[in-house]
């Protein structure tokens, strides 16, 4: 099945439990909030593999607000997160502080610290803008919708390159996904 950005976004649009997060996401009225990760890769190679929606084990929703980056806000806009959609695993992070903990240089918004996610089918990532989803795809869509696991330009070194054989080993990815082509 080849997709284009149109049906990942139509995949996105009509699946019910996906549109409820991204309407409790932007309910939270957070600066340059995506949701990325395994939120848009799962549902692709799902439904690439012909395969009902795994459970979410976390909805990685990024923000960039460089006035608040206490980690105490993140909580918060969790807590409300979870008031708003209870039963979701949320896990909310300003991109504006993200850098500390990975010891790297600053990020100057959402999308560049996206860019920086370990694999390229993870780069991906969704926004609600009024009733329209938005997709972007920072290393562009072959590798999400080709079921290639090759680590982003940030995590081509050898320890980058460990970590995302890692990822791939405890995430189960090759249980799920066995048609999964590793390039790392």
């Amino acid at each position: 099945m080849v997709m284009s950005d149109q049906d990942v976004v139509h995949l996105i649009e009509s699946d019910a439990e996906a549109m409820a997060v991204l309407r409790a996401a932007a309910g939270l009225d957070l600066p340059d909030w995506w949701i990325g990760a395994g939120f848009v890769r799962n549902r692709v190679w799902d439904a690439i593999s012909h395969l009902p929606p795994a459970p979410a084990r976390d909805v990685d929703l990024a923000y960039f607000d460089p006035v608040r980056r206490d980690p105490r806000d993140d909580a918060r806009a969790e807590a409300r997160a979870t008031a708003a959609l209870p039963g979701v695993p949320w896990e909310i992070r300003n991109q504006a502080r993200m850098h500390l903990r990975n010891d790297v240089e600053p990020y100057p918004s959402t999308l560049d610290a996206i860019s920086r996610w370990p694999e390229t089918a993870t780069c991906v990532a969704v926004t609600l803008r009024g009733d329209s989803v938005r997709l972007v795809s920072c290393h562009g869509l072959a590798d999400l919708v080709g079921m290639v696991v090759r680590p982003s330009p940030a995590f081509r070194n050898a320890a980058g390159r460990a970590l995302v054989r890692r990822r791939v080993e405890v995430k189960g990815w090759r249980d799920r996904w066995p048609e999964l082509r590793l390039e790392i």
